[in-house]
């Protein structure tokens, strides 16, 4: 019963240590994400995801790849003036072996640094052999229009 015990013990360290290396990969790509925004840089948003990514935005279909990544941030940059963002994560689950999800609140910011939208999202994050990359990125705005 001891050994049991001791090895739950082990177990649950070395996921809460992966749970740690994983919350500061998601920390580093979201500290860098909006940069992508303020200096119109496509290819700084497109290395957030994974190559088999997929967004799932409200009111729009699915869009998957990179190249509709990059459509998506051309989109974002140029019909609706987002020039800078920020992620809040308010938790993060799963055994940070292969996937977690980030769960949040997000802002984002015209050229005049206004706030004019806001909502919460999901990211199911996905260890590649690049590091950590968003897989599945769901987010809502909580504005009815």
């Amino acid at each position: 019963m001891l050994v049991l015990s001791l090895n739950c013990l082990a177990q649950s360290k070395i996921q809460k240590e992966k749970l740690e290396e994983v919350t500061k990969a998601i920390a580093e790509s979201n500290a860098v994400y909006f940069q992508s925004f303020v200096k119109n840089d496509p290819s700084i948003f497109v290395d957030r995801y994974a190559e088999d990514a997929c967004i799932m935005a409200s009111f729009a279909p699915k869009q998957c790849g990179k190249e509709k990544a990059a459509l998506f941030f051309r989109d974002a940059y140029e019909n609706y003036g987002l020039r800078n963002g920020k992620f809040i994560t308010t938790a993060i689950y799963g055994d940070g072996v292969e996937y977690v999800t980030e769960e949040g609140l997000w802002q984002l910011f015209n050229a005049k640094g206004e706030l004019f939208d806001d909502g919460k999202f999901l990211v199911l994050w996905k260890k590649t052999t690049k590091g950590w990359k968003m897989y599945r990125d769901s987010f809502s705005s909580n504005r009815k229009s």
